[in-house]
């Protein structure tokens, strides 16, 4: 009797662990160089909030959330990652202490908590996610703060053997958590790596290495890397080069890599706006070559956001058939209970009028192809 009971505490236990036969049908997919969510195969326009995790307030993210889902949004990319050093007050969200003798993953109300209520609205609003692990730059710690925590240099990170350990640990973490949900989108790398002055190996073979270890975690969920698309051979220009480590035509070739993602923020590469275009298109035929879709992820200008940005949506449109799935304009700004949400220069605020030209007409104008 006991050995039964035990049998099926057993096939429980498997049937919590394994999605359903609908969380699987309802998981975004690539199709060719398309996407297809929920049975629908297009392309599909998104945004990012890198803050949406550290709010405190759950109506605040399902306000966030609700107009992003009514705006015709479909792809929500979040910052997944939230490190410190030292234990900041309680009141303070933080997802991952790091530390040479003990770092600590934050499971709490003021950690992972917050994220997983993010995941939990999106999951009501049918919104996908895209969520990523550590960030290249020193905002919510990111490899610096791993640097501090375990010694080397930024660059030296991906081959750190003590860092990239704490990192796997964090990823399994966060991977387990919604291993099961369909609202994720995908599982991304991390926010822009780089290595500058590196050969291009380093970041392939982490990258490799890495995308293999999140897929032996989770078999259904889609991986791309999150970096800026840098290296490729159809300009000279700084962001074609591979002076940062990176050769984005050589890291499609990974093969637990879904997707290529790239971005673009002309002010701070010291680049024409009107290469917008170029850089979209470049993107696309590299993709396309590559057999998987690309995904412009971040883009962004501190003035002048419609009628700068505008040619770069309707570039990616041009060449929807052709390489692009989709892109994601930075960053969503909103109305909550505090007041503004963050203005980095690049937001694109609810209901205003670069929102009527970025997202409204944008989505009129994907609902048109």
């Amino acid at each position: 009797m006991r050995s039964i009971f035990a049998f099926a505490l057993g096939l429980l236990s498997l049937a919590h662990a394994l999605p359903s036969a609908k969380a699987k049908s309802a998981l975004a997919t690539t199709n060719g160089t398309r996407f297809s969510i929920d049975g629908e195969t297009k392309y599909f326009a998104g945004t990012n909030s890198y803050w949406i995790g550290f709010l405190t307030n759950n109506k605040d993210v399902d306000t966030v959330l609700d107009h992003i889902s009514a705006s015709g949004l479909k792809i929500l990319r979040v910052w997944g990652f939230n490190d410190v050093t030292s234990k900041p007050s309680s009141n303070t969200v933080w997802f991952q202490l790091l530390s040479a003798s003990a770092s600590q993953i934050n499971t709490g109300s003021n950690g992972l908590q917050r994220l997983d209520y993010v995941v939990q609205s999106a999951e009501k609003r049918g919104v996908k996610l895209i969520i990523n692990f550590v960030n290249n730059w020193s905002d919510y710690g990111g490899m610096p703060a791993y640097v501090t925590a375990f010694g080397g240099t930024k660059e030296g990170w991906y081959t750190n053997t003590k860092a990239q350990a704490q990192y796997r640990k964090y990823i399994a973490a966060v991977v387990g958590r919604y291993v099961n949900s369909p609202a994720i989108f995908a599982w991304e790398l991390g926010n822009e790596p780089r290595c500058k002055g590196c050969s291009t190996d380093v970041i392939f073979k982490w990258a490799t290495e890495t995308s293999a270890y999140i897929r032996s975690l989770d078999h259904d969920h889609m991986i791309t890397l999150g970096d800026e698309g840098f290296g490729l051979a159809a300009g000279t220009s700084y962001p074609y080069q591979t002076g940062e480590g990176v050769d984005f035509e050589k890291n499609l070739a990974i093969k637990n890599l879904d997707f290529g993602v790239f971005h673009f923020y002309p002010g701070s590469w010291s680049v024409s706006n009107d290469s917008g275009p170029k850089w979209v298109k470049d993107h696309a035929a590299a993709c396309k070559k590559a057999g998987k879709p690309c995904l412009f992820e971040e883009y962004g200008t501190d003035s002048n956001h419609c009628a700068l940005q505008k040619p770069w949506q309707q570039a990616a449109l041009q060449v929807a058939a052709d390489g692009m799935g989709g892109d994601l304009f930075w960053q969503w700004g909103d109305k909550i209970s505090t007041g503004q949400t963050s203005n980095d220069g690049n937001t694109i605020y609810y209901a205003s009028t670069d929102a009527t030209c970025l997202i409204t007409d944008h989505v009129k104008a994907i609902n048109a192809l």
